[in-house]
Parts: C-alpha cells; structure tokens; sequence
C-alpha cells in the first residue's frame, strides 16, 4: 500500500485492533500478514518490520518536536 492510512474494510478483514487503527495501520497489514505466513519466526519480515518501526519512531519523534515548540510558544 503506498498510503500509511488503511480503509476501514481493510483493518476489518485483517482484524486490526482499534488501539492499532491510527495514521502506521497500512504498514501494520502486510506486517501481520507476513509474520502469519512465516509463523511468527522474528528472523522473518525483517523489511516489513523495519518499514514500520522507522515510520513509528520518526512520528513519536514528530509528535515530541511538536510538543516542545508548544511549550516554547
């Protein structure tokens, strides 16, 4: 998927949690359904985890820069 936003049907059918359904969730899909199709091995989807740890990390880090311009203003 090139978005990092999934439709509503796609997070149903590939039963995502809510707390999981947020602005990363069309990077958590071809996670999951990797780590499914290899058996939860952790040496396994390391591209995909990868993609979604990094686009995780740089919004926590976003959401960190931003609070603390808030708080300078």
């Amino acid at each position: 998927m090139s978005s990092t936003l999934a439709s509503q049907e796609d997070l149903k059918k590939h039963k995502i949690p809510l707390l999981w359904r947020d602005g990363c969730s069309a990077l958590l899909i071809p996670l999951n359904i990797c780590r499914k199709q290899n058996n939860y091995k952790p040496w396994e989807c390391d591209h995909e985890r990868h993609t979604y740890e990094n686009y995780v990390r740089r919004m926590k880090e976003a959401a960190k820069q931003k609070a603390a311009a808030a708080e300078e203003s």
